[in-house]
This record gives structure tokens, C-alpha cells and sequence, in this order.
């Protein structure tokens, strides 16, 4: 067994005795973390909603389950379960953050927009919440400067994932993006655009790397 995942059950066992010689702590909430970083989503989320049934206040453990949630691919109840903690705790920017990320997943892309634009103004300093802002709102140029491909993605009729699949075979991440926002702003739930838009994202951490 690696280190890391040898770590990680040792760590997982320690809190597990712990959370059995006192099964009322506030202690669930790590562990469920712990599952969820070992992959155990199953568990995270019973986990959670079992003390969360205990302490519905406690909007650390609502993160922790939002966070499997996500990991389970459960968007709307992750984003349910963000919206609660939010309603607690509204400058909360991690939170934030989260939601932005399900909401764009979701297709919505001016909720993301809303919750990425209160992240950077609660976290001036988190770029990537920043540079994702940007990437979001961004819309073709107009006028000389827009060149070609700038005047061919103000055309509707080029918005469209097969044309905003060929902008990213091409290298060109940023048009790609502006024409699958564009059509998920109409269309919140086309499936190619969502799919595009993430491929977009991950060809952009990619090349940060």
C-alpha cells in the first residue's frame, strides 16, 4: 500500500475509534471528510446526513456532505445543501466557490457568474475565481480589432458546440468557451455545451500546469 493511502486509513481508523467512543461528537464531520478524500463517497454522505440529522446547524459537515455530494455527481442536491450554508453563513467564499462550480456544471452560467463574483469580493486574492470570472463574461470583440474569428462568434448561427468543439481542437480555448456559454445562457441544459465547457476548463488547467 502507498504511503499516502496508508496514511490515510490509519488516519481513518483513529478517527473511527474516536467517533465510537464518543458516537455524539461533532466528530462525524471529520471523518466524513476523510472518507470523501478516500474516495468512500458513500459513506461520507450517509455519515453526514446521519449527524446532520443530530445538528442541522452545523454548516461544516452540510459543506463536507456538498462536497461528496459533488463528488457523486449529485449536483442539484449538492447545490440544495450550499444554498443552506450560504443562507447561514453568506460571505463565505469557499462556499461560494463551490456553488459557482456546481452551477456551471449545472449549465447555469450566470449563477456561476454571481457566486464567482462574491468569492473575488470576499477573496481578493483568489485568481482562479478571478481568471474564471473572466473566462465566463467574456464575449467576442467588436470592431477592427476583432479580426476574423472575433466577427464569426458574434453570428448565432455559429454558436454551436460543434463550432465551439472546433475552436478548442484548434488551440483556442477562449472562443471555444465564449460559444458553449453562449449557448448554455439559452440553453442551460445542453448536455454538448456542459461537456464542452468543462473539456474547455480542464484543456486551461492543463496548459497552467
Amino acid at each position: 500500500m502507498p504511503v499516502d493511502d496508508l496514511a490515510a486509513a490509519n488516519a481513518i481508523r483513529r478517527q473511527e475509534e474516536r467517533l465510537q467512543r464518543d458516537p455524539g461528537s461533532l466528530g462525524f464531520a471529520q471523518l466524513a471528510d476523510l472518507y470523501r478524500k478516500a474516495g468512500r463517497t458513500r459513506e461520507a454522505v450517509a455519515l453526514c446526513r446521519e449527524g446532520l440529522a443530530r445538528y442541522p446547524h452545523y454548516t461544516t459537515a452540510r459543506l463536507i456532505l456538498a462536497k461528496a455530494l459533488v463528488a457523486a455527481e449529485q449536483l442539484d442536491q449538492a447545490l440544495g445543501e450550499l444554498q443552506a450554508v450560504l443562507r447561514a453563513s453568506p460571505n463565505d467564499f469557499q462556499t461560494h466557490r463551490l456553488a459557482a462550480e456546481v452551477q456551471r456544471r449545472l449549465g447555469r452560467i450566470d449563477a456561476a457568474v454571481e457566486h464567482l463574483d462574491a468569492a473575488v469580493r470576499l477573496d481578493p486574492g483568489d485568481r482562479e475565481s478571478r481568471t474564471l470570472l473572466g473566462l465566463l463574461r467574456s464575449e467576442p470583440r467588436e470592431g477592427p480589432e476583432a479580426g476574423g474569428l472575433g466577427r464569426v462568434l458574434r453570428d448565432d448561427t455559429f454558436a454551436t458546440a460543434a463550432f465551439g468543439a472546433l475552436c478548442l481542437e484548434q488551440g483556442c480555448v477562449e472562443e471555444a468557451a465564449q460559444v458553449f456559454t453562449r449557448i448554455l445562457r439559452k440553453d442551460p441544459e445542453h448536455s454538448r455545451a456542459r461537456e464542452g465547457l468543462e473539456t474547455v476548463l480542464r484543456a486551461r488547467s492543463r496548459r497552467k500546469g
